[in-house]
């Protein structure tokens, strides 16, 4: 199981470089596709300092958890902007969660702890006696 949430990291990992390389190298696609969806060209740089800053920490063993983290928030964002400006559900809209789920599922697969430390039973806190003044 942990070959395959390598490889399913891997895929995640190479596609939002490849993403973020599209906007730091402000190809002409990606321009135009940043102002369909109402955001300024400007902003296009930025936005792929930020995503390749969160792909890197999910590339990275010791930060992935970190780096997923960040990149459900930036692939919250795209989900918004997609939904604001009525972007078809299924192919564009929900892309950024199905992007996430093979993000977290890679994550899992990788590190199987992470899923038994989000079942783990609360322990409940040890009762002190006496009456409560």
């Amino acid at each position: 199981m942990r070959r395959t949430g390598v490889g399913l990291s891997a895929l995640v990992t190479l596609f939002l470089l490849m993403d973020a390389t599209g906007k730091l190298l402000a190809v002409e696609p990606v321009l135009k596709a940043t102002q369909d969806l109402g955001w300024p060209v400007t902003a296009v740089q930025p936005l792929g300092v930020v995503l390749l800053v969160g792909t890197i920490l999910y590339a990275v063993p010791r930060t992935a958890l970190v780096g997923a983290i960040y990149l459900t928030a930036f692939l919250g964002g795209a989900v918004a902007t997609h939904y604001r400006i009525g972007s078809p559900l299924a192919t564009h809209v929900l892309f950024g969660v199905y992007v996430g789920i093979a993000m977290w599922a890679g994550l899992v697969m990788r590190y199987p702890a992470l899923l038994d430390a989000s079942r783990a039973e609360r322990r409940e806190a040890p009762r002190r006696g006496g009456a409560i003044s």
